[in-house]
């Protein structure tokens, strides 16, 4: 008979067992039971033998694995009741792990493992010294990092990568920018190579590459790379001077990107302006009028550099410094700089240079300004080197002079040219008329009879004047002619009355009168022409005009210009002479009295005349004009 908790069994042996075996059943799992066995013979119990002993406690719930790395796995389960003993086995190694009496969950680190293994846990659970069924799990370490994760690669929408693989194992996942991406090597592949594809220009990308076991992955290997920056889209010449060129271009404000611009043989790192943070400008200084400068612009961002942009610059001509050999029909110089086509455009006039550094224009309209331009064309590309302007010369004139008023006057006459000119410049015995173009003719008063005078003509336009034409004007002879008839003939009637006094009275011829006491001026020896012979010598004087008249009276113009004439050269009694060469010496000059206190000059043009019974017997006097005193 078997008694135990409160509960009692009769046992029936065979008769041919000499063990007697008894399975107790439907009893709780973990539980201790305290059994006394009793052989019964009739009704008689022997006194009885005690026997303690434990059901196997329950399997655990919820066993997993929680955490691993390279080295470790983490496991965990639920406590199995009030049972705190557990055993663990692994890779034939036994571990017992007991757990906290407040825990409702066990956790148990397995450390000292290989890396990318697969282990089986099995896990008991221990009451007394019966362990439970046990539960089996299997759990794999982390594989370790790659060794070597490189960019072997990159342009504007993508970047190539690389990485040694891992041992045997071909699983791999790469992170980037909240994308994951799986990746599977080849068995034979000893490097692993990935392009990672339609990514944003000059953009900074930091991958984290996995080396993937099971489902389980390493700790990651982080690699920051970039892809290349775009290339400038376009470079645009804002101005070109004789020694500087300004480029501009747009950047994206957003992107971190800095540019470097060669020319010149130089490296410039231009900067974004400050008011304008989506454009930058730049000026190159100190570069050669008329010159080619090829330059290139790059994009660099995280040591990467853009696709170049190559394009060129031609500094302007200095225009303003060429030296220009202008006429009325033609403009020419030589120009030094780069240009390949040159032109000059009045209106609808264009004419171009043959070709060269040296510049001609021919045919050109005179005193027109022309627009001179000058371009530079490489590949199809035409670019403007200067632009200035030039007049040429008014074109030239054609002149004539007429005998007017009867020699004290001059009329010029000239002829209306094709051209462009404004006004026309007269200029006579050192003094300068000028005329618009409407007139074509000038008369200028206050000239001598029977005198030449140098007369030049030059169209005007603005600043510029034509090349003179010169030739010579002769004043009318009559004023002369008439004068010397009359002086002739007082003359002629005084000698016959002195050759008739001086036969009636000889002893007149010894007395000495001298009247011009205060004339300086040198004796000169003279022909004496008789009486019988004056007609004759009249008659030669009158010929052609009065020629000889006039002659006689031009060697005159200079006798006793040696005298002093203060008086008549005086401001306030120039007005008073008719003609500026005809003046009164002040020796014997006539002195007026006046009544008029508000005159106080006695001024006349007139001298006093010697005659036969005084020295002051006659008075010579010019005519009398507005100006003379009354």
């Amino acid at each position: 008979m078997l008694r135990y908790n409160e509960t009692q069994r009769n046992v029936t042996a065979s008769a041919g067992d000499v063990i007697v075996t008894e399975t107790i059943q439907e009893l709780t799992s973990g539980t201790e039971y305290t059994f006394t066995l009793y052989t019964v013979f009739g009704n008689v119990k022997s006194i009885g033998v005690n026997l303690t002993a434990v059901t196997a406690p329950s399997i655990v719930n919820g066993f997993k694995s929680i955490d691993q790395n390279e080295t470790s796995i983490t496991l965990q389960w639920g406590k199995v009741g009030n049972i705190l003993n557990y055993m663990l086995r692994y890779n034939e190694t036994q571990r017992n792990v007991t757990a906290s009496a407040g825990d409702v969950i066990v956790t148990e680190t397995i450390q000292e493992l290989t890396s990318g293994t697969e282990y089986t846990f099995t896990l008991y659970t221990v009451f007394g010294n019966v362990k439970s069924s046990g539960v089996n799990l299997t759990a794999v370490t982390a594989p370790r990092n790659t060794g070597k994760f490189q960019v072997i690669g990159q342009n504007e929408t993508s970047i190539t990568l690389q990485w040694g693989r891992v041992e045997d194992f071909l699983n791999y996942t790469l992170r980037y920018n909240e994308i994951e991406r799986n990746v599977t090597a080849s068995a034979d592949d000893v490097n692993v190579t990935e392009t990672i594809q339609e990514l944003t220009s000059g953009t900074k990308y930091t991958f984290t590459l996995y080396t993937v076991f099971g489902n389980v992955k390493s700790s990651g290997v982080d690699l920051t790379a970039a892809t290349v920056p775009s290339m400038v889209a376009l470079v645009t010449v804002t101005e070109c001077s004789a020694t500087q060129i300004t480029l501009k271009w747009n950047v994206d404000v957003d992107k971190d990107w800095r540019y470097l611009l060669q020319m010149n043989e130089k490296d410039y790192f231009p900067l974004r302006s400050k008011n304008y943070k989506n454009v930058i400008t730049f000026t190159v200084s100190s570069l050669k009028p008329g010159t080619s400068y090829p330059f290139r612009v790059t994009t660099m961002f995280f040591g990467l550099n853009s696709t170049v942009y190559n394009n060129f610059a031609v500094t302007a001509i200095n225009c303003t410094s060429i030296p220009w050999h202008v006429t009325n029909s033609s403009i020419q110089g030589m120009v030094q700089g780069l240009f390949t086509n040159a032109r000059a455009s009045n209106k609808s006039d264009t004419h171009v240079s043959p070709g060269g550094s040296k510049v001609t224009f021919t045919g050109l309209y005179p005193g027109a300004t022309y627009d001179l331009f000058f371009e530079y064309e490489n590949h199809s590309t035409c670019v403007p080197s200067c632009s200035s302007q030039v007049t040429t010369i008014p074109p030239n004139l054609n002149g004539h002079c007429e005998n007017w008023a009867s020699g004290y006057s001059i009329y010029i006459e000239w002829n209306n040219p094709d051209g462009v000119w404004t006004a026309v410049e007269v200029n006579v015995a050192e003094k300068t008329f000028k005329k618009e173009r409407v007139e074509q003719h000038i008369i200028i008063p206050g000239f001598q009879p029977a005198k030449k005078y140098k007369v030049s003509l030059a169209s005007v336009s603005g600043s510029l004047r034509s090349e003179p034409v010169v030739f010579w004007c002769l004043t009318d002879a009559r004023g002369v002619i008439a004068g010397s008839v009359f002086a002739v003939l007082l003359f002629v009637a005084l000698v016959c009355l002195l050759v008739i006094f001086l036969l009636k009275r000889p002893d007149i011829i010894s007395r000495k009168k001298s009247f011009i006491s205060g004339s300086k001026q040198a004796n000169k020896k003279s022909k004496a022409i008789s009486v019988a012979n004056f007609p004759d010598h009249f008659k030669q004087l009158s010929g052609d005009e009065n020629r000889g008249f006039s002659q006689e009276y031009e060697n005159l113009s200079t006798v006793g210009t040696e005298q002093t004439r203060k008086e008549a050269e005086r401001l306030d009694n120039k007005p008073k002479n008719r003609f500026n060469n005809v003046l009164p010496y002040d020796w014997c000059r006539v002195k007026l009295t006046t009544s008029n206190p508000n005159e106080p000059s006695d001024y006349i043009n007139a001298n006093y005349m010697p005659g036969y019974n005084s020295n002051r017997e006659y008075i010579a006097a010019s005519g009398s004009s507005a100006h003379h005193s009354q």
